[in-house]
């Protein structure tokens, strides 16, 4: 085998193991469950990977936080809890849901008072319409029963996405 057949034949096997491990990372499952949410194993608005394998925790209170999370990042209520954001970093956090991220027959959330997220997006975008200074809190009252996805709209590429299972 000459030197140059080698060295295609070597860029041809790189090539190939990159591309099934490329496949093999970018693979999801997300498993839809009676009331129409999610299962919470993986993301259910397309806001990113959530399989972080985090804990769903009993509490109606969520930080929005410098690192750029909401602590805890997946909470469980009852149905007709007020949850409260409150944000103890130094800069704005906004709170909005992924319009595919909620139990169908649920109303649509975003701080600003949005009806959609692409009004809550152009808000942000135009005014910073929603965005939630430090030391300022949202609430939102969550009547109906399912998993519900949520992001920052700034901070959605860091990862800044948080769970609601109602129950």
């Amino acid at each position: 085998m000459s030197d140059s057949s080698r060295r295609d034949f070597v860029r041809m096997a790189a090539a190939t193991t990159i591309g099934v491990t490329i496949a093999g990372c970018s693979s999801s499952s997300t498993t839809e469950t009676e009331d129409g949410g999610s299962d919470g194993d993986d993301s259910t608005g397309g806001g990113g990977d959530d399989s972080s394998g985090e804990e769903w925790q009993s509490t109606d209170t969520v930080e929005m936080t410098d690192e750029l999370v909401y602590a805890p990042k997946r909470i469980e209520v009852e149905a007709g809890t007020t949850v409260t954001w409150e944000n103890t970093g130094n800069i704005g956090h906004t709170v909005t849901a992924y319009d595919d991220g909620i139990p169908d027959d649920a109303a649509y959330f975003a701080s600003g008072g949005y009806d959609s997220q692409d009004a809550a997006v152009d808000g942000y975008e135009s005014e910073q319409g929603g965005n939630i200074e430090s030391g300022e809190t949202w609430e939102y009252t969550f009547e109906t029963t399912g998993t519900y996805e949520y992001y920052c709209i700034p901070h959605e590429m860091n990862g800044m996405i948080g769970h609601v299972k109602v129950v």
